[in-house]
């Protein structure tokens, strides 16, 4: 039997389908209230799936690694269905480093695990906090509609383009980690 966190990461992937009907088949203002809701559900799932394996120690393989797939999914097709709406270059250099980023990353975290040296680009504080910020910009992108006189879209913009930085910040952690453990454990002769 599944416990809650699994149930949580679980309920994050189905939530994808149900964001992009409400993205597009809702009437505008509505579909991007609902499609903000179901965002903001899987964003808060994400956080307390981890807590809840934790503090009722349901940690499992299967957790560990759907969990990050569930939110790299949700993450893709959110910043997708924002760039096909509002098609804008930084938009687009955004999604690319930021996708592309977490393929990297996942490929090499998976070389790491090859090489049984996981942890040395496990997860970190800088990486902790792009996902916050990316969450929260893509929140405001998402809606992208002035909000009782606050530029939704601009502060989105604004938060996201901190997010391209820390996302290339922790790229570079954990390659540097990475290169560094490679040097180390294979001197040349």
């Amino acid at each position: 039997m599944q416990g809650l966190a699994m149930k949580l990461t679980l309920l994050r992937v189905f939530l994808i389908p149900l964001f992009i009907l409400a993205f597009y088949c809702s009437p505008a203002v509505l579909g991007k209230w609902s499609a903000l809701i179901i965002y903001t559900v899987a964003c808060v799932s994400d956080y307390l799936d981890g807590y809840l394996a934790r503090k009722m120690q349901e940690e499992s393989l299967l957790g560990a690694f759907l969990d990050p797939v569930a939110d790299k999914l949700m993450v893709a097709v959110v910043m997708i269905v924002v760039l096909q709406s509002r098609p804008e270059w930084w938009l687009m250099l955004s999604t690319v480093v930021i996708i592309g980023r977490e393929i990297w990353i996942s490929a090499l975290r998976e070389w790491m695990s090859a090489q049984n040296a996981r942890g040395i680009v496990a997860v970190s504080n800088v990486g902790k906090w792009k996902t916050t910020l990316q969450m929260i910009a893509l929140g405001f992108l998402i809606y992208q509609e002035d909000f009782i006189g606050l530029p939704i879209w601009l502060i989105g913009k604004t938060l996201m383009i901190v997010a391209v930085i820390l996302t290339i910040w922790s790229m570079w952690i954990y390659n540097r980690a990475a290169y560094i453990y490679f040097i180390a454990n294979n001197p040349k002769e």
